[in-house]
């Protein structure tokens, strides 16, 4: 008790006068008492899949964030699963625009609520949730940081580099190609770079075959090359989702220091360092 932060199933308004669906978890921890008058930042989680859900099941990798004193949003947005299928449809032909959409939409119905510091919401998601949380980033500008982890910044490098099966679901969420090829061009982060303009952070298995570390290292290499700040991590052995504790570790405390370089706080834990280039 004090030390876990209970999810508050919540749904917001969204485009088109939809609506969206995320579980809430304040920021809990009994030891700590955030500044009068100050609010939370908030963490939004985009889950992968992209039709996959996410639930209000315990994950202790939310209640690290919640520890710390970030708010959390585990957003289900359009596409997920367990709300019919009307609303896992929305996704068709419109992944990086509902997904994002939707995940932009419930971190600002927080602010509005006031539950999070509308100067410190930052987004984060692997995988499929990698590309939402990139597209999130470069074609809008509520977010002031984020992480990709072995996240897709290129659809139509996607598109060659995955199987058979993979690829067919691909152009369920994009459309055919190459008869299509104007979205796949107009919904990858990597050709849009000069649109980005927020910190970011990348982790990344250099064994993933689903999403290739060619997928970070071109947005890395952009963000460099812009000079805007940018950290990469990458762990040796380690395929499409982190096995090994210490990088599963190592991953989620890189990325709390990367927000407290950015956010301007100081960790209360002793944490190894993150090199983050062109932060000043």
């Amino acid at each position: 008790p004090g030390y876990i932060s209970i999810p508050q199933a919540i749904e917001f308004p969204t485009e088109h006068g939809q609506t969206a669906y995320g579980f809430y978890y304040p920021p809990t921890n009994r030891d700590f008492v955030a500044p009068v008058g100050e609010l939370p930042p908030l963490l939004v989680e985009s889950h992968g899949g992209p039709t996959s859900a996410t639930t209000d099941a315990l994950r202790l990798e939310t209640q690290y964030w919640t520890s710390r004193g970030f708010g959390v949003l585990d957003v289900n947005y359009g596409g997920s699963t367990g709300y019919g299928r009307a609303f896992r449809n929305r996704l068709r032909g419109e992944w990086g625009v509902v997904d994002v959409d939707d995940c932009i939409n419930g971190a600002l119905h927080l602010a509005k609520q006031g539950l999070a510091d509308a100067q410190r919401l930052a987004i984060t998601g692997g995988s499929a949730g990698g590309y939402t949380t990139l597209c999130a980033l470069t074609f809008h500008n509520v977010f002031r940081a984020g992480a990709s982890h072995f996240g897709v910044s290129d659809l139509k490098a996607l598109l060659d580099d995955s199987h058979k099966f993979e690829s067919r679901s691909i152009e369920v969420f994009i459309g055919p190609y190459p008869e299509r090829k104007d979205l796949y061009d107009a919904r990858s982060p990597i050709h849009h770079t000069d649109l980005l303009n927020c910190p970011v952070a990348f982790f990344q298995g250099l064994e993933d075959k689903m999403v290739p570390p060619n997928q970070s290292e071109m947005m890395v290499n952009a963000l460099r090359a812009k000079g805007m700040p940018v950290a990469y991590v990458t762990f040796a052995g380690e395929q499409h989702g982190f096995r090994k504790a210490e990088n599963i570790r190592r991953a989620i405390d890189g990325e709390f220091y990367f927000y407290s370089r950015v956010f301007g706080f100081t960790p209360a834990d002793a944490i190894k360092p993150l090199v983050i280039e062109n932060l000043p």
